[in-house]
């Protein structure tokens, strides 16, 4: 399995936030997309998981027979996407429906990620590292080759992180690809890092000068 990005350029509300960007990256390898606020991290991540169109390039994934490219990925973004309403258990199993590719069972999930008491408490009362760790279990009960995690740190305290890093190790070391963009230290070994900076600005055309 292979992931390739070529020479590619991607726009949000009109503004180039980065071109000419090439990377691959094989089974079991990682990538930390780093950079200040802005310059397209988050806009990375959306456009692998083709959730955004790019501007320029192209971006393929190899060695998946027949799934596409979408159908590889797990995308976790800032927002978690929880119902409040449904208990953790709840919002794991309808993930697990939607997504397909059954991996281990919501409670499992929940219990390997060290919050297996609040399967059947509604996410509404849980605490924001609580309600994180219910969103990575999405990443137990779908198995999908490719994750791409959008500052997977935020709101997790010391045991938390020691229980993601568990999991990214364990994922990279299966031969999946990892995709994070950070600002947080992420301690994996051998990962690689990409620094975003936006392209300079356009020089003003004639039209513009006075």
């Amino acid at each position: 399995m292979q992931l390739s990005l070529d020479h590619l350029a991607c726009r949000r509300a009109g503004r180039l936030v980065f071109t000419g960007l090439t990377v691959s990256l094989g089974a079991g390898e990682a990538l930390l997309v780093t950079g200040r606020n802005g310059a397209g991290k988050s806009t990375l991540l959306a456009a692998i998981a083709g959730l955004l169109r790019p501007a320029e390039g192209r971006i393929t994934l190899a060695g998946t027979g027949e799934r596409s490219r979408p159908e590889c990925v797990h995308h976790l973004g800032h927002r978690d996407g929880l119902k409040p309403s449904l208990t953790a258990a709840e919002n794991l199993a309808f993930a697990a429906a939607v997504l397909g590719s059954a991996g281990i069972a919501p409670g499992q999930a929940l219990a390997k990620l060290g919050i297996g008491a609040a399967a059947g408490l509604p996410v509404g009362y849980l605490s924001a590292g609580q309600r994180r760790r219910v969103m990575l279990g999405r990443l137990l009960v779908a198995r999908r080759p490719v994750w791409l995690l959008d500052e997977p740190t935020t709101a997790l305290d010391r045991e938390g992180r020691a229980v993601l890093f568990d999991l990214l190790d364990a994922h990279l070391a299966e031969g999946g690809l990892l995709v994070a963009a950070t600002h947080a230290p992420l301690p994996i070994p051998g990962a690689r890092e990409l620094s975003l900076s936006p392209p300079p600005p356009a020089p003003p055309s004639p039209d513009d000068l006075p």
